[in-house]
């Protein structure tokens, strides 16, 4: 089951690159950066149980990117959405 994680987790990185790649979505977006989180903390379990610790730790500190990244995506959105961004955007 692990190792389905892990093979799971590499195609989730390689999709995201690949869809960057042929600009099918943005590399700022939520897309990319879920595709990254999911990905990244699938392979850093794999590797933590196989006892792959630099990879491990990359693959966390990947996650950590990404999950900034999906917080400031969503908050971007969240202000957006409030009345007083849309009336400060019209003037």
């Amino acid at each position: 089951m692990i190792a389905l994680i892990g093979w799971a987790g590499a195609a989730g990185l390689l999709a995201a690159y690949a869809l960057v790649s042929a600009k099918r979505i943005a590399g700022d977006g939520a897309v990319f950066q879920t595709l990254n989180v999911a990905g990244g903390g699938a392979l850093a379990l794999n590797s933590a149980v196989n006892g792959a610790w630099p990879s491990a730790v990359l693959n966390v500190i990947w996650v950590a990117i990404g999950a900034v990244a999906i917080f400031r995506l969503a908050r971007r959105r969240s202000r957006q959405s409030r009345p007083e961004y849309q009336g400060a955007l019209s003037r």
